[in-house]
Formats: C-alpha cells, sequence, structure tokens
C-alpha cells in the first residue's frame, strides 16, 4: 500500500490497515526512525491494559526468584 504526503506533511493511514489494528479517529500514532526505517505504532488508550497477559507463559516470576538467588549466592 502506497499513500502520499501532503503540503502540511500530512498522509492518510490506508482503510484496510485502520480496520486491522482498529485505529479510530483521534488515536495517537508513535512514529520511530531508527535510521534505515520508519515504522509506526498505534498507541492504546491504556498501555498498561494493553500490555496485560502478554509474559504469560514466560515463567517470568521464576526466572526472576532463580535470577536472585544466583546473585545472593555470588556475594
Amino acid at each position: 500500500m502506497q499513500t502520499s504526503v501532503t503540503k502540511r506533511g500530512q498522509t492518510v493511514v490506508p482503510a484496510a490497515i485502520r480496520k486491522r489494528y482498529n485505529i479510530l479517529p483521534g488515536d495517537r500514532l508513535v512514529w520511530l526512525d531508527d535510521g534505515e526505517i520508519i515504522t509506526v505504532i498505534p498507541v492504546p488508550d491504556d498501555p498498561i491494559k494493553a500490555l496485560r497477559g502478554r509474559g504469560k507463559g514466560e515463567r517470568l516470576v521464576e526466572r526472576l526468584l532463580a535470577s536472585r538467588r544466583e546473585e545472593r549466592e555470588r556475594e
């Protein structure tokens, strides 16, 4: 998909992408520039709520406790 940039620096998010990512009028987008590629990321209304459950199955608590045990043993 391609869009163009207006004289004012504006562009349009294609309808298919808006629908797929549920981007609505007034939603905010973050533009990340790594020097080679520009990435656009929609920002949810509540970023903390949006991340809830993302680490499920990663056994993060067990890994944290094991890391702390190792640190205590080194001391």
